[in-house]
């Protein structure tokens, strides 16, 4: 307003004249006025002419003001009552847990072998994963036993409490129906229990998708969810598996499930290949394994992929052939040696190379009679 009005003279100046030029003068402002609104509409339009009043002012600052400690408070509150809730749940566990689960704690339940004792840890055996003072189970390197005895007839008896009566045809295909298609991807591990009881909180049933390593024995699998987590499997198709709850199942009453607070380093174990297979020669068990590169690969293993149909594979392809390649070019490193474990149990074979994302598989010294005998019994359980 400074600049627009530094070159006019003020309205008390017009009073203080004669009245000869009265008229003149009193006219001049309202030029002025006039100029001064052209030149605001036109030249500057964010500067508006007259500026906005006190009032106004006052009111958006109040407002502002309103809303600032409006949401402040709202915020505070939030942070009091998740302090008071983590302070309750602090309040509620007293450390060490007890546990009345009657298994050993393992990070993994389906890819360990309790029969095959480690040769060495790559970390302390006493640095337990569940942390320290937190469980009132001592950690051993590569589970955490369970104390005491269990009645075993009293806990299936529970379960079968808890399950209730079986379900029938048109319940199992009415859950299978409103749960197949939500997203519930869970890893067979330790803390995989505890996230099944958290999703049976709000649901009947857990859809669970397997991938990768797991998928070798979908049924080790299933075995293990029913007796870690108490439920029923009422659905599986190749590797979708829906897990119940039970018609009196309590999320009250649900068992205490201490949490692994980070990974466990895998223990070290016996050689997987041996530099000379067993029943074979030093020459013999070379030729193999060149044999092996050089033939074509009998399948292609694919990340994270579904492994159900590897190992009938194999079992066929050893009908006629001795070596097997398995072309692994596009899995992790990591799941090298868990497949060859795996194949070598369920098939059985024996392991003689792992090299360039190669995995070479031989049957082993048996003749075509025992591989058929071996055929027929895993068909004959399967069907039971």
């Amino acid at each position: 307003m400074l600049k627009l009005f530094s070159w006019r003279r003020s309205a008390h100046q017009t009073l203080t004249l004669s009245s000869n030029v009265s008229f003149h003068l009193t006219h001049t402002p309202i030029l002025s006025i006039s100029r001064f609104l052209s030149q605001s509409q036109f030249e500057d339009p964010y500067d508006p002419p007259f500026s906005p009043t006190s009032k106004t002012l006052k009111l958006n600052n109040e407002t502002t003001k309103k809303n600032r400690n409006h949401s402040k408070n709202k915020k505070n509150k939030k942070n009091k009552s998740h302090e008071e809730a983590s302070s309750d749940s602090k309040n509620s566990q007293t450390f060490p847990l007890k546990s009345d689960l009657p298994f050993d704690f393992k990070y993994s339940y389906s890819e360990t072998n309790s029969s095959v004792e480690p040769i060495g840890f790559r970390e302390p055996p006493r640095f337990s994963p569940f942390g320290p003072g937190r469980l009132d189970r001592k950690w051993t390197g590569t589970c955490a036993p369970a104390e005491g005895d269990y009645d075993s007839e009293k806990i299936a008896g529970e379960r079968n409490a808890v399950l209730g009566e079986p379900l029938s045809e048109e319940e199992v295909a009415e859950l299978v129906e409103r749960y197949r298609h939500s997203d519930c991807n869970v890893g067979v591990t330790h803390n995989m229990i505890e996230d099944i009881h958290s999703h049976w909180k709000r649901a009947e049933a857990v859809r669970i998708k397997c991938l990768g390593v797991p998928t070798l024995d979908m049924d080790n699998v299933c075995f293990h969810l029913e007796d870690k987590s108490g439920g029923k499997i009422i659905y599986r198709h190749i590797n979708i598996l829906l897990l119940y709850r039970g018609r009196n199942y309590d999320p009250k009453k649900r068992p205490v499930i201490p949490l692994m607070l980070w990974k466990p380093y895998a223990p070290i174990y016996p050689k997987l290949v041996k530099h000379v297979a067993d029943g074979l020669t030093f020459e013999a068990t070379k030729e193999m394994r060149n044999r092996g590169l050089n033939s074509p690969a009998l399948m292609k293993l694919s990340r994270n992929g579904v492994y159900v149909n590897v190992v009938d594979r194999l079992r066929e392809a050893f009908q006629t052939e001795e070596v097997v390649r398995l072309d692994c070019a596009h899995v992790f490193t990591s799941d090298f040696k868990k497949i060859g474990v795996k194949l070598r149990d369920l098939v059985p074979c024996v392991p003689i190379l792992f090299k360039d994302d190669q995995i070479i598989l031989w049957r082993g010294k048996k003749t075509l009679d025992d591989d058929s005998s071996s055929l027929a019994e895993p068909t004959s359980q399967n069907v039971v």
